[in-house]
This record gives C-alpha cells, sequence and structure tokens, in this order.
C-alpha cells in the first residue's frame, strides 16, 4: 500500500481493503496544518494510521513545508516522533 499526495483534496491517502486511510490538512502559508486522520473501522489497529501520518509528514519536509498538528492523532504522532515537531522551527 502506497501514500498518494491528493493536492485538489488536501489530504495524504493509502487504499486499503475497505476503503481509503486518510490524513487531511490545509495549507496556510508554508505551513500544512494537520486537521484529520481516519482509517476505515474495519482496518483500525493495524498501524494504517500512522503509515499514512508518517509518509505525510515526511512529504511536507521534503516539500519544506512546516508541519502543525491539530488533529489528536498528529498530535500525539509528533509528540513519539520528535523529528517532526517543528513548534521550534
Amino acid at each position: 500500500m502506497s501514500v498518494t499526495h491528493n493536492a485538489v483534496r488536501n489530504r495524504y491517502e493509502m487504499p486499503t481493503e475497505h476503503g481509503l486511510a486518510i490524513a487531511e490538512y490545509r495549507q496556510q502559508g508554508d505551513r500544512l496544518i494537520f486537521t484529520h486522520t481516519e482509517v476505515p473501522p474495519e482496518d483500525e489497529g493495524k498501524g494504517l494510521a500512522a503509515k499514512v501520518v508518517h509518509a505525510a509528514l515526511e512529504d511536507t519536509h521534503r516539500r519544506g513545508l512546516k508541519i502543525v498538528p491539530a488533529c489528536s492523532y498528529v498530535v500525539a504522532y509528533v509528540r513519539r516522533h520528535p523529528e517532526f515537531d517543528d513548534s521550534a522551527r
């Protein structure tokens, strides 16, 4: 399963057996504000949210943008992975 950036819908997507796992954002200047993460209920607990969020955050940095976690999942993920904490940048 690969994660793709759907710029038209302002989200990162990963197809699963039961639908899409997504990490939604809104862009504000040089920052991506991650507002919502969702995985189909049948796919919860399989680590798919972590996979889509990790890919989204890596791509955000690769594009030279800052990460602003606004949804609880991304806040917790960044806390566990401080390399994505841009609050001091």
